[in-house]
């Protein structure tokens, strides 16, 4: 793994964390407890701050980074960040997900209980209210997540990905 200071911030990370080898975190970055930066995925803190919760997962290939003095990027608690995904200059509240290869622009707000689908692209200030599953390009609402959802896709894919890093640590 990588972790490489900048303009003197170096990423700072909680315990029980995994990071695989070839993860990058650079710069003003903070991340919390039972989270894991996986293959090929870089959390890039260099142009401005990049604040993460406990238990998120930012899966293979994905890119974390923020908008240089304008966009921070914030991730609340219980998050995962699919394959491929690009995060940038947003705020993601708890207990989201955030499909494969889907893109996320500067100032939108994804609230709590929700699903950004495999592909979608969340325009610059879109705010996808808590609770919706929004697709497509530009994403829209396309429906309501429901219980089913919550736990089976967004809950069970955090859980998941924290069995997963258990078998890549010592």
């Amino acid at each position: 793994m990588l972790i490489k200071s900048i303009l003197g911030h170096t990423p700072q990370y909680g315990q029980d964390c995994f990071f695989a080898d070839n993860a990058t975190l650079i710069g003003d970055v903070i991340m919390g407890d039972y989270c894991s930066v996986w293959f090929q995925a870089v959390v890039r803190g260099d142009v401005h701050s990049i604040r993460i919760g406990n238990r998120v997962n930012i899966q293979d290939g994905a890119v974390i980074h923020a908008t240089y003095k304008a966009s921070p990027t914030t991730i609340g608690n219980n998050v995962s960040v699919g394959h491929n995904a690009i995060v940038h200059g947003c705020t993601i509240h708890d207990n989201v997900l955030v499909g494969m290869g889907a893109i996320i622009m500067d100032d939108a707000v994804i609230e709590s209980n929700s699903i950004i689908a495999a592909g979608a692209v969340v325009s610059k200030n879109t705010v996808v209210p808590a609770g919706s599953v929004f697709a497509g390009v530009p994403a829209k609402k396309i429906k309501e997540s429901s219980p089913e959802l919550i736990s089976g896709e967004i809950e069970r894919i955090a859980k998941n990905y924290s069995l997963y890093a258990s078998w890549f640590k010592d």
